[in-house]
This record gives C-alpha cells, sequence and structure tokens, in this order.
C-alpha cells in the first residue's frame, strides 16, 4: 500500500488536521482495534508525525512520542533507577508508561536507534503483547488500548542501519509519501497564509528538485520546507532569499549543487 500525505494546521484545540488522501485513517483505526504494531514508511517531512497525532487526538489515546537517535537504549524506552531525594527509585520510560497507562507509543525513525531497542519491542509485537522489565522482575501485559508505532524513512537505509526482516514482519506496514501537487499547494497556504496561486509555484519548483534525488541530493524537498518558505515570502522577504534559506542551504553543503538549485529558484521565479 502506497499513500501520499497531508498535513495542515489543527483544525480545532483537539484533533491535529489531516487531509485523509487514501484509506490510511480507515487502515489505523483497524490496526488499533485489533490490537496490531504499525510501521510506517516514507521521506523525512511528508507527514507521518501529523498523521499519528491526529489520530491519537481522534481516537482520544495520549501519544508517547520518541524520537529516535544513535545513543537511544532500551534503558531509554524502558525504564530505570534513578536516585531522588536520597532514595533509589525506578522512574518509568515512554515505552513502559504506555503498556502501564494504555496508549500510543511512536518511535519516529526507529532504525536510528541501538539494536537492543528492537530486542525489546518484540514480546510486544506479537500474540504476548508483554513488555518484561528484567530490572524489576515485572512482566506487564499491554491493555487492549496500547498500540505501538513506528516509522522509519526507507531512502537512509543502509547495511548499518535498517530493520531486519524478522522485525518488519511483526507489523502492519504502510507507505507514506508527499501529497499530490493540488493537496500540497493547498496544505502550504493553510500553514503559511500564503496565497494558492504564489504556493502552486512552489510546490512545482519542489517536485522538480525532488527529482534529483538519489544524484546530487540525498533528500528531496520536504512540506515542511515549503511551509518554512511560503511563509518567509509571506512575511516580506523577496522570493529568492527565502528560497534560498529554505530550499537550498538545507539540502546540500556542496557549492555546485547549491547553485544547481538556485538555477532552479530562478528560472522558476526570475
Amino acid at each position: 500500500m502506497s499513500l501520499s500525505t497531508a498535513f495542515a494546521p489543527e483544525a480545532d484545540a483537539a484533533v491535529p488536521y489531516y487531509q485523509n488522501v487514501g484509506n490510511e485513517t480507515e487502515m489505523f483505526e483497524q490496526a488499533f482495534a485489533q490490537r496490531l504494531p504499525l510501521l510506517l514508511k516514507g521521506p523525512t517531512g511528508c507527514g507521518k508525525t501529523r498523521f499519528i497525532s491526529h489520530m491519537a487526538a481522534k481516537l482520544g489515546k495520549p501519544l508517547h512520542t520518541v524520537s529516535c537517535h544513535d545513543d537511544l537504549t532500551a534503558a531509554d524506552l524502558t525504564g530505570r533507577y534513578l536516585l531522588q531525594g536520597g532514595e533509589t527509585r525506578w522512574v518509568d520510560g515512554p515505552l513502559t508508561r504506555a503498556v502501564r497507562e494504555g496508549g500510543i507509543c511512536y518511535l519516529d525513525e526507529v532504525v536510528e536507534a541501538r539494536k537492543d531497542v528492537t530486542v525489546v519491542l518484540h514480546p510486544l509485537t506479537d500474540d504476548r503483547r508483554v513488555l518484561p522489565l528484567e530490572r524489576t522482575g515485572e512482566l506487564l501485559e499491554a491493555p487492549d488500548d496500547f498500540m505501538l508505532v513506528v516509522s522509519y524513512n526507507p531512502g537512509y537505509q543502509h547495511i548499518l542501519k535498517s530493520l531486519k526482516p524478522s522485525t518488519r514482519q511483526r507489523f502492519v506496514a504502510m507507505s507514506f509519501d508527499f501529497p499530490p501537487p493540488s493537496v500540497e499547494r493547498d496544505i502550504v497556504a493553510r500553514e503559511s497564509g500564503l496565497s494558492a496561486e504564489r504556493c502552486a509555484a512552489l510546490v512545482n519548483l519542489a517536485a522538480s528538485l525532488r527529482g534529483m534525488k538519489g544524484q546530487d541530493l540525498e533528500e528531496g524537498i520536504s512540506t515542511r520546507l515549503l511551509v518554512y518558505c511560503a511563509t518567509l515570502i509571506r512575511a516580506g522577504m523577496p522570493i529568492v532569499d527565502a528560497a534560498r534559506a529554505t530550499l537550498v542551504e538545507p539540502l546540500s553543503d556542496d557549492a555546485d549543487v547549491q547553485e544547481g538549485l538556485m538555477e532552479a529558484v530562478r528560472a522558476t521565479f526570475g
């Protein structure tokens, strides 16, 4: 299954706005109802995190978000003993809190975490749905309203940072991508306040530059960066300057690549 994703500002204070473009919300609801773990795959800035925030609020469940990184260990997720007030006390990590209390635990860019993290997740992603805490001797059973969601960007995968097939096959999976141009235009306009007509040119430029991914660029322009660019333009910054700061400098440090990107910018906006 491949989905384009869309994110935009909150429709109200309770539920972050999300524009459904496929059956992704239905799939999430079914996975939650059937107590199945979910894996989201897609490029940086395409709306995965907004989608999770939207679904958690829609279902009325607390959301425990963890941004994974190279130094993230299993103990960071499960908890550890800490000295508090002269006493040593066990303090739950975000994964343990979600299992105890219910809710959605979202591990963003899970492949960035250390390998012992995925080992901890395995008992929660099969029919056992348990979290062993060796340090406390507990075996926590996940309640019906607990859900584990992980995400990663396949474009950054390599042999040292990838999910093993034995781990991937424990999840229901969905692939996300950038929204269709007309949808992305409306999203950028809503997020930034810039007119849809002016945002259309930014979206067209992004589509052109995304074609350079894998050649001169490691990653394409995210919808988030388009929102940043439109926001600066609406604030009065010259278009070319705004594009350089948001669509060129963040993507590459190579002077030749930057100049190539700027040529595309100038060709679009003059």
